[in-house]
């Protein structure tokens, strides 16, 4: 989880102070990065994916299920089994990471998967072999599971007992999070955790709070106002009021209150409201578990393109991928994790949000840092020549430059001398922009010893706050400590998966379509507001089954066919729920020989060969829009859009490919098929069934232990 330094953490008072110091620095390292690659070109297509794991305690006894926090004590074992493989020159097949939560895992593979697409059929085994590594520094109960949110996180005693850690929440001023749910035992116990939780909180101003709308059964109470819990019930007077002033985000006068009286979490605390599920701490969103695809690009242009146009759909794979109905033992009104985690770690102080003018703080921003991006990069200028065998950088135009300044339409602040700074170093309006948004941000975590670098040798004030951007998408620049690695893009925006097959087959069909939109020089801009949109509906119950956002689809032709207006460069097609797609190629044919591929990309993708980018004065209907389902964007609709997987198949036909590698491949692709379909359940809507169904439910939205402890059952059979 982003930048591991180590050494003494400032709290945020002292932190504060440094947060010019490190955001100067920041891109002064990112200039000299820029300087030194911009014109890298011709990298290999290598790419890994992040599982994150959650390790659950099982009483098959009494029907229990817990969170383990000994997953902590694993990780450092497997960590010492990474040193020593490393140190006997054998390779790792896996590494492994810490994550937020003390009872999670990151796991990614040992090193890179290769760039053919014969190695896409490596990854389930490898995912397979990594849980099995884990499970044998597990107690005998205890299971490594792929659950997007354990749904008993912040219910009464959910984390098993540990004789040396305090498991009750420390609601005083002297806890971490103050959470009324979690106790501080829960964050990882390396320092940038700890420290990342309460500095957010303290620039803040006040405890992070998330409502998730309660999903209303037949027998949920309507209002539904959640009872007190222990920890509230059980608080001296002192602690009772400080909670609640901490609790207040908006500052809203606070009323008194006789404890006597019956009352509700919303009648105490001014953060909670009625129908809703109360959550309070950084770990209810960072704590849950998602997956992660990062490539490498063959040169800048490529990275920057393969950013903007998979950005559009992330929201497709989130609410295919959709698996957290349930939060604190309650079922919700969604299915997906998103906007919890975002909240979850928003540091913004009430000016920054609106709610008071703008008077200590420099900016308005509209979104936390957890969130969807904000703005595009385009392909921008010609740096690197090109990835073809020659290069050429006089040429105006950049391949895959479809890019139109009104898709640009969010108006994120950005800090101004920045910009100019960035402009001064040779870097591109839509870039600097990108940086001097993300930099209007304050360094969360500070380490002492950090505070002076090597800005030639170093990135760690750069990453400090690239990294604490957590964005759909990251356009992540090669580090300066690892100079055989490029240029890179990170997927961001799915949820974990339950089986190593789900999860390889997501990650899978990701990579396909970053080689499909290249191949075919594939066009799905849209104006990022709609993006946004579709990002909050993926979200919803049953997110897959309701129409979504408007999108385009003026016509459809076939992108293999030499004689289509697609490969004339002059086809329209739409999808990304909500977003216009457009398709367009430059190449007359296509290309079956090995020797005309690029990282499985079809054709000479050198600038001079590329036709030009569409002017700014297209005609209107260029960006038409209609409404699509997932299915229809994913499989096709009928005299709009081919879909995703026809055009992935295509791709795939193309190539020249062995059949048991095509046939392979469309195992993957076909469960993402089903899961737009309808005919194979979301996870979310498979978690929900089984509570729906379960003999103990009781129509009251509940999800007692043991619901959860039959609900991990069945999830862990999954696997």
């Amino acid at each position: 989880m982003g930048l591991l330094s180590l050494g003494t953490p400032l709290p945020w008072e002292e932190a504060k102070k440094y947060s010019s110091h490190v955001r100067n620095h920041g891109i002064i390292q990112f200039v000299n990065i820029w300087n030194r690659v911009k014109s890298r070109r011709r990298d290999h297509l290598l790419w890994g994916d992040e599982v994150e794991y959650m390790v659950v305690d099982f009483d098959h006894e009494k029907k229990k299920v817990k969170l383990a926090l000994t997953a902590y004590d694993a990780l450092q074992k497997m960590e010492k089994l990474q040193k020593e493989l490393k140190e006997n020159g054998k390779p790792s097949p896996s590494t492994w990471h810490p994550e937020y939560g003390r009872y999670m895992l990151e796991g990614t593979p040992g090193s890179p998967y290769g760039s053919t697409l014969k190695n896409l059929l490596d990854v389930e085994q490898n995912m397979i072999e990594r849980r099995e590594l884990a499970k044998k520094f597990l107690g005998e109960d205890q299971e490594i599971m792929t659950i997007t949110n354990f749904p008993l996180l912040g219910v009464e005693d959910f984390v098993s007992k540990s004789d040396d850690i305090n498991t009750l929440p420390t609601i005083g001023e002297d806890g971490i999070s103050r959470s009324l749910f979690i106790p501080d035992c829960c964050i990882n116990p390396h320092a940038r955790f700890a420290t990342l939780t309460k500095n957010i909180r303290t620039r803040r101003g006040a405890k992070i709070f998330i409502n998730v709308p309660i999903f209303k059964d037949k027998n949920t109470p309507s209002p539904f106002k959640e009872a007190l819990p222990l920890s509230i019930i059980n608080a001296t007077d002192e602690d009772f009021e400080s909670i609640r002033k901490a609790s207040n985000s908006d500052g809203r006068p606070i009323l008194p209150l006789n404890r006597k009286d019956n009352l509700t979490l919303p009648d105490v605390i001014p953060d909670a409201q009625p129908d809703s599920i109360y959550l309070d701490a950084m770990c209810f969103g960072m704590g849950c578990s998602c997956l992660q695809v990062t490539f490498q690009a063959c040169s800048v242009e490529e990275a920057r393109r393969l950013y903007d146009q998979l950005a559009v759909l992330t929201p497709i794979m989130l609410a295919l991928t959709a698996a957290a109905p349930i939060y604190r033992g309650y079922l919700s009104d969604v299915d997906c994790r998103w906007n919890i985690i975002a909240a979850s770690v928003d540091d913004r102080t009430q000016e920054e949000r609106g709610v008071k003018n703008l008077e200590n703080c420099r900016f308005r921003i509209k979104k936390s840092r957890y969130d969807s991006i904000n703005s595009y990069l385009s392909p921008g200028p010609s740096y690197s020549g090109g990835c073809g065998p020659e290069i050429n950088r006089s040429s105006s135009s950049v391949h895959g430059d479809f890019f139109k300044h009104k898709y640009d339409d969010l108006n994120p602040a950005f800090d101004d001398k920045i910009y100019r700074d960035l402009l001064d170093a040779g870097v591109d309006n839509l870039l600097a922009k990108h940086y001097a948004h993300l930099f209007i941000r304050d360094p969360l975590v500070v380490f002492k010893e950090l505070l002076d670098q090597d800005d030639n040798a170093s990135s760690d004030h750069f990453e400090n706050i690239q990294s604490t951007n957590w964005q759909t998408m990251r356009f992540k620049p090669p580090s300066p400590t690892t100079p055989n690695i490029g240029w890179r893009v990170e997927f961001r925006s799915m949820e974990i998966q339950l089986s190593d097959f789900e999860n390889a087959a997501f990650s899978i069909f990701v990579v396909l379509l970053t080689r499909t939109i290249l191949s075919f020089d594939l066009n799905f801009y849209a104006p990022l507001s709609k993006v946004d949109e579709n990002l909050k509906k993926a979200q919803k119950r049953g997110n897959v089954n309701n129409p979504l956002s408007p999108t385009t689809a003026k016509s459809f032709c076939d992108p293999c066919d030499p004689d289509s207006d697609v490969r004339r460069g002059q086809g329209i097609l739409n999808s990304a729920f909500g977003a216009a797609a457009k398709v367009s190629s430059s190449k007359s044919s296509v290309v079956r020989s090995k020797e005309n591929l690029t990282n499985g990309v079809m054709g000479n993708t050198s600038s001079d060969s590329q036709s030009s980018a569409p002017e700014e004065s297209s005609t209107e209907d260029d960006d038409a829009v209609e409404l699509m389902s997932i299915d229809e964007i994913i499989n096709g609709k009928e005299g709009s859009f081919v879909g995703l997987i026809p055009l992935i198949l295509s791709y795939l036909n193309s190539m020249p490919l062995e059949h048991n590698i095509v046939s392979g491949l469309e195992r993957y692709v076909d469960l993402v098929k089903g899961k737009a379909n309808g005919s194979i359940p979301t996870t979310a809507s498979w978690i929900r069934n089984f509570v729906l169904n379960h003999p103990d439910y009781k129509q009251d939205s509940v999800v007692g232990q043991k619901i959860a402890y039959d609900l991990m059952m069945e999830s862990r059979k999954r696997k």
